[in-house]
């Protein structure tokens, strides 16, 4: 690069750009990737005076400015020229073709950013990238750097990262044979219409034979054409790889993260394949993904895995595959939760316990809800709330949990054979973790240990930035010095701290919610209005609800900051490490704060309220809440629905497509604001892919498409035998989160570096350790919150006649209304019969008992029941999850053969192509010895047969020595 310009381009002019926008001006090399930055015109003012200006005294900087320098000359350090230029005035006052400017801070900042980027470009250019850019030729505004990769470059770093490439060698898969090869095939024929339409494989019983990419084995791979070889994606990954490790002296840049976290650059991206919709006949793969998977109207049909894999990467196709099998199961478990309801809702009417509730002739007369303002009251009046619960409270409930159980552990077995399926297909067998570059962070942390080390102190700017040349240096060459744990303990007690604070927080939250339940249930008890005081419950419940549902969605965004922002300061090493305990940060926080109103209700609530006589008060005066007189289950299970549909339907889908158009409308409205408006005769009409792919939102990582995917798994296990339906609404919402997230991937994001991954990492570990959790929770669910064990013990255990008649009556304790305190009775009572006896609902003695008010016989026995029934349910589940581990092998049988076939294959093809190497070699030695001893050639001629030999334009073997490869 000469002036901002393509070597061999005349200065001055301008080609034209490339009809596709994919390619350099030539329309010959493709574009790699992008590198973007906003660049401003110097805008210096000359010293007053004579033609040879002079510098004016306290300028900020003086830098010495050259018409028609060369690359060499502007690779050089900012702080090196500066020097160079003082030096030169300081000899040469006179020397023509130079000019001293003044330069305001701005202009030196912007100075030193263009030095940064020429020195790193020259680097690249080392490298062997080709590079092209745009001229300057505004004042200020967006310029763009296009990257191209030769072949030599290509074969050389894919050698170096060990990628896997088609070699000529095809070979057929073994399918399954008997009862299962036909049920396969009349699930194909079934399922066709909901195929997509893309190009698959002219024959997918043929799987061509992968291999490491080697120079020296050239011979063994299928390359037709060197431009088509490596297809985009590759491409790009390398390009990274090298613009990762490409690093400047000035200011210590160690690659191109770091160039963009000091803005250097504002962005490094690959680019898409073209547009993805338009009236263009051409078809690329961005538009065929678009019109197969990225629209609602194609929601029905199956995703094209390979294709998403091969233009977004392993990673990428990995978490759609995981969340398209996620989905998959949601429709059985939907099927049977929508079954257990049905069976809620036909057995209501022959409820025994619900029928006493609702039947008026049994006079149960219940104590105050409240203190002095609230009347005794009829259990009947209850009817609606114990036919509700009912719903949601009945025997098939212990039989979906059970199944749920199984349907996780069944999940999760089945996603780590699909995961070694498709790393077989993928060839992702036996990939080998790559060797992370650190993060710039990490960088910048361990070069200020070591100055502190040193004991270097700076006196001035130039002093610093030739010690930061050395200091660079040194850090490449002692590359074993790293942070310890020491260098770390600041950031590990701010985590430890600001996790238990963020924490309590959440908790905190709750109890506020409990606050509010409280005081305005005792505000409204006041109230004159027959209809408020009726519907308390109701109305009290409803708000609390969405007031929860609020703070958890504002709790959610704050935590997610947090999470991040704690995760930088313990500076991790490598970008790996980084996301891994982002995860576990931020999964923790966003779990507590999710499920924490949700444990409340299902465990605290009701259990220390006390009795008539003795209630436990909080803030002097305000009772704590009681349970309805269903029970909590049913109030569980609203605070479930409303939490998880409101998150979903909010969270995962409203801000998903909001927030990513208002980022792209105030990045647009941002650029066209600074941008100064100049005509440019040059530019072209229609804007360049990499003009497109600009604006749209940068891609930050998989983690909240993974985040919100775990939370709802939660809420469909962990809660599940209070909500049945929770498969059906999670069903229902990753309908649209799968062509919301695909939509999301192919118009709204740039196109993500490919990475090579052959799981999804620490994921699997959390869903692993929720599906244990469920089985705990949900066996405390139904012993302790629903009615499930009081019921069995009492038609087991009390009943005379084995049936449900009179449970009701069994469950409710006595409680003598003269023994109320004074000021708590209820205040001109409107009751239609004078009380002597109020019910409550609790295990305890009557009041005629010697132990009144103590825990009766029956509170023990029960209590006994529900924690034996917590062990047998935990073993009963857990037993049968390890036999249904054992029974499904991780690894498909079909795919461990093809495994193994496959390594015997390799060496096989290695020895024939490496036999057949040999026999060329000595035809052409037979054939020199012939010529010689006819005398037609000389020992030179020998020599030239073998360079032929080497040169062969088919590519048969690269040098004689290749014949004793290893295999």
């Amino acid at each position: 690069i000469i002036n901002n310009y393509v070597e061999g381009t005349q200065a001055g002019a301008r080609d034209e750009a490339s009809p596709s926008g994919l390619h350099f001006r030539d329309s010959r090399r493709k574009v790699d990737y992008v590198l973007a930055y906003h660049y401003r015109r110097r805008l210096a003012q000359h010293a007053p005076g004579a033609a040879s200006p002079e510098p004016r005294r306290g300028s900020a900087s003086v830098a010495l400015v050259s018409n028609g320098g060369t690359r060499k000359g502007r690779a050089e350090p900012q702080q090196q020229q500066q020097d160079d230029g003082q030096r030169a005035l300081q000899e040469w006052p006179g020397l023509p073709g130079l000019e001293v400017v003044e330069l305001s801070p701005l202009d030196t900042l912007e100075e030193e950013r263009r030095l940064q980027r020429e020195e790193y470009e020259c680097n690249l250019l080392e490298a062997g990238l080709e590079i092209e850019k745009d001229p300057e030729d505004k004042s200020q505004g967006l310029s763009f750097v296009r990257i191209h990769a030769p072949w030599q470059v290509l074969s050389r770093e894919a050698e170096l990262l060990k990628i896997k490439m088609p070699t000529k060698k095809m070979y057929e898969i073994t399918e399954e044979k008997g009862i299962l090869k036909t049920l396969n095939e009349i699930w194909c024929k079934l399922t066709e219409p909901l195929q997509p339409q893309v190009p698959q494989q002219e024959n997918t019983k043929m799987k061509t034979l992968s291999y490491p990419f080697s120079r020296e084995k050239i011979y063994l791979y299928n390359i037709k054409d060197k431009d088509t070889f490596f297809d985009n994606a590759t491409r790009s990954r390398i390009v990274r790889e090298i613009l990762k490790r490409t690093s400047t002296k000035a200011r210590n840049s160690m690659g191109i993260g770091t160039l963009i976290a000091n803005n250097v650059y504002d962005a490094a991206y690959p680019l898409h394949d073209g547009e993805y919709e338009g009236q263009n006949g051409d078809m690329n793969e961005r538009k065929l993904l678009y019109q197969e998977w990225a629209r609602y109207g194609v929601f029905y049909k199956f995703q094209p895995i390979d294709l998403i894999r091969k233009y977004f990467g392993e990673k990428i196709g990995l978490y759609f595959a995981w969340l398209g099998l996620y989905t998959e199961f949601l429709i059985p478990s939907s099927v049977v939760g929508i079954i257990v309801f049905l069976y809620g809702c036909i057995t209501i009417e022959s409820d025994i316990p619900s029928k006493e509730m609702c039947d008026q002739r049994n006079a149960f007369t219940m104590c105050p809800l409240c203190d002095k303002f609230c009347d005794y009251w009829n259990l009947s009046s209850a009817c609606a709330t114990a036919q509700a619960s009912h719903l949601f409270d009945n025997p098939a409930t212990v039989f979906f949990s059970i199944f749920m159980a199984l349907w996780a552990t069944m999940f999760l077995e089945q996603w780590k054979r699909l995961q070694m399926r498709l790393s077989y297909f993928w060839d992702l067998t036996g990939l080998e973790e790559e060797e992370e570059h650190p993060r710039p962070e990490y960088e910048t942390k361990l070069l200020q240990k070591k100055l502190k080390n040193k004991n270097i102190t700076t006196e001035s700017s130039n002093e610093f930035c030739h010690i930061c040349d050395f200091v660079y240096v040194f850090c490449l060459q002692n590359e074993k010095e790293k942070l310890t744990w020491s260098d770390r303990m600041p950031g590990y007690a701010a985590n430890f701290g600001l996790i238990l604070f963020m924490i309590m927080l959440a908790f905190s939250a709750v109890f506020g919610v409990i606050v509010y339940r409280i005081t305005t249930a005792a505000a409204l008890s006041f109230s004159t209005n027959e209809t408020t005081r009726s519907n308390v419950r109701v109305t009290v419940t409803a708000t609390a609800v969405i007031i929860n549902l609020v703070v958890v969605l504002i709790l959610d965004e704050i935590y997610g900051a947090v999470a991040k922002w704690l995760t930088e300061i313990e500076i991790p090493k490598t970008e790996k490490t980084f996301e891994e305990r982002l995860i576990l940060k931020a999964f923790l926080l966003k779990f507590v704060n999710s499920y924490a109103s949700i444990f409340y209700v299902a465990f605290f609530k009701g259990r220390f309220v006390g009795r008539p006589g003795q209630y436990v008060y909080v803030f002097d005066g305000y009772r704590m809440e009681e349970c309805a007189p269903g029970g909590c289950l049913m109030e569980l299970c609203i605070q479930l629905s409303i939490i998880m549909l409101g998150k979903q339907l909010i969270q995962n889908n409203l801000f998903e497509i909001g927030i990513p158009k208002i980022k792209k409308l105030f990045r647009k409205l941002k650029d066209e604001r600074t941008e100064v408006k100049e005509m440019d005769p040059n530019q072209s009409k229609d804007p360049q892919q990499w003009d497109l792919d600009y604006i749209l939102e940068p891609f930050t990582g998989l983690t909240p498409e993974y985040m919100e995917m775990i939370i709802q798994f939660g809420f469909v296990t962990l809660f599940v035998a209070s909500f049945p339906l929770a498969p059906v609404f999670a069903l229902l919402n990753n309908i649209i989160e799968v062509r919301l997230d695909a939509k999301k991937f192919v118009t709204e994001l740039r196109r993500p570096d490919t990475v090579r991954e052959k799981d999804i990492g620490i994921w699997y570990n959390i869903l692993s350790g929720i599906g244990k959790l469920s089985v705990i929770i949900n066996a405390f669910v139904i012993a302790v919150t629903s009615d499930f064990i009081p019921r069995l013990m009492y038609q087991y255990a009390y009943s005379q006649n084995g049936t449900m008649h009179g449970f009701i009556n069994h469950t409710l304790s006595y409680f003598n209304v003269s023994q109320l305190k004074a000021g708590t009775q209820p205040e001109n009572s409107l009751f239609a019969q004078e009380v002597s006896f109020c019910r409550f609902k609790d295990y305890r003695e009557p009041p005629w008992s010697p132990h009144q008010y103590e825990f009766s016989k029956q509170y023990w026995a029960v209590l006994s029941a529900r924690l034996a029934f917590v062990i047998l349910f935990q073993n009963l589940v857990m037993f049968l999850s390890v036999l249904v581990d054992w029974m499904i092998p991780d690894i498909p049988k079909d795919i461990s053969e093809q495994i193994k076939k496959e390594k015997t294959l390799l060496v096989d093809f290695f020895l024939k192509e490496e036999h057949e190497k040999l026999k060329l070699i000595e035809s052409f030695i037979a054939r020199d010895k012939r010529k010689r001893r006819s005398g037609t050639k000389s020992r030179r001629t020998r020599a030239a047969s073998f360079s032929q030999c080497q040169r062969s334009p088919k590519g048969s073997f690269t040098s004689f020595s290749s014949q004793h490869t290893v295999v």
